[in-house]
């Protein structure tokens, strides 16, 4: 019998995830819960959060909420393979304060910051590292609890749209941002190839935070040296520290960091894969997934790089407009990665705010651009937006 596979989730990333899983020759079935209309194309759907009903040899957790929420702790204490952190080590993510702590006392790398217990507390302290300055809400934000206040009068309102709770006072770092992210069993990790995340809405990385409106994977982002030293003075320490507390790490263990001229600074811990990252990671892993999953095999990669651009519903990152028929995803001739969709009553609709993910590759970076975008000109869907500049900063590397 082969194995059977849970991916708990439904979107983009989960859409990856299991189109990835689907290529091992170990796998025999697939089951996502919930999944969306493009999973369901490959896999059986399972509505409800009764994962533990579920008859899978394997799963593995997308979002945050189920892992903060202790979901690997009930696998774990059925006696069932699941990926993912604790509820303990995830508050690496769950809490910014938190992860603040850690890394300042396992020596990571990261910037000056302060936490305040609550939003009025916290204007006594909002000049502190000059401005830009970052506003960081403590719990989870689905990747938009992050201001960037360019002066005190925007922060000091920016204050009042975070959610009640700690707010972690940060300085604002120069620099470029690359996501890092490697796979741990506790004491022993995995590096995947670092990606870059396009989190602003708009071109020439404007307007607000989003969820990410695309990545791309390409083995220039950085160099062997950065790698080697990203690996040194923040995932080993990492791994380390949370052994130290108590809390082994295991899952996928995301970096996101600052390339600064001063080096690497962690501005983030993710407890879990990156959206659209993973689009971009998957589409480009030349392994088994289920053979590292299962096995711990090390990751292989495809020399093209890979684009992933995120195509949204009007009105996103703010309320946004559902309902909107979807056209054209089998003739565009990209991976289209399904996030925000449903079946309606006129067919395949939108359904929230990052609706597709459509990835493409390529011989070099140009030519990956150039396919992502031909595929994004073939669907069509009323209120349609997406940035036209995704991966085109990584050109100066070739």
């Amino acid at each position: 019998m082969g194995l059977k596979a849970l991916v708990i989730g439904g979107g983009g990333r989960e859409h990856a995830l299991v189109w990835k899983l689907a290529q091992s020759p170990t796998v025999e079935k697939i089951y996502a819960s919930p999944g969306n209309p493009g999973i369901a194309n490959i896999a059986e759907c399972v509505p409800g959060a009764d994962w533990l009903a579920v008859p899978a040899d394997l799963t593995v957790v997308g979002p945050e909420a189920p892992l903060v929420g202790g979901v690997v702790d009930r696998f774990r204490a059925a006696g069932r393979k699941i990926i993912g952190p604790t509820a303990a080590a995830a508050r690496l993510e769950g809490s910014k304060a938190f992860s603040k702590q850690f890394m300042t006392g396992a020596g990571i790398p990261t910037g000056r910051a302060h936490t305040a217990l609550d939003s009025v507390s916290a204007r006594s302290h909002i000049g502190d590292f000059g401005y830009p300055v970052v506003l960081k809400a403590d719990g989870l934000a689905a990747g938009k609890g992050v201001i960037i206040a360019p002066n005190e009068a925007e922060a000091l309102a920016a204050l009042e749209r975070l959610p009640a709770g700690p707010v972690v006072i940060e300085e604002f770092l120069q620099g470029e941002e690359v996501s890092f992210i490697a796979l741990a069993d506790g004491e022993r990790f995995w590096p995947m190839e670092a990606t870059q995340d396009h989190k602003t809405s708009g071109d020439g990385d404007t307007g607000p935070n989003t969820g990410g409106m695309g990545a791309y994977c390409d083995g220039r982002i950085i160099n062997k040296t950065e790698t080697a030293h990203i690996l040194d003075t923040v995932v080993r320490p990492a791994l380390a520290a949370m052994v130290d507390a108590g809390t082994p790490y295991t899952g996928f263990l995301y970096a996101g960091l600052m390339m600064t001229a001063d080096g690497p600074r962690v501005l983030e811990f993710n407890a879990r894969l990156g959206d659209p990252e993973t689009q971009a990671l998957m589409h480009r892993l030349d392994s088994d997934l289920a053979a590292t999953l299962l096995d711990g095999e090390p990751f292989r990669w495809k020399p093209d790089p890979t684009v992933c651009v995120v195509m949204a519903a009007d009105g996103y990152p703010g309320e946004v407009r559902t309902g909107d028929v979807i056209e054209g995803i089998d003739t565009c001739g990209a991976s289209v990665f399904h996030a925000g969709t449903r079946i309606g009553e006129r067919g395949l609709e939108t359904a929230g705010g990052r609706v597709l993910g459509v990835t493409a590759s390529g011989p070099d970076l140009q030519r990956a651009i150039d396919r992502a975008y031909w595929g994004v000109t073939g669907i069509r869907f009323d209120g349609m937006q997406y940035r036209k500049d995704i991966a085109r900063k990584g050109l100066k590397r070739w």
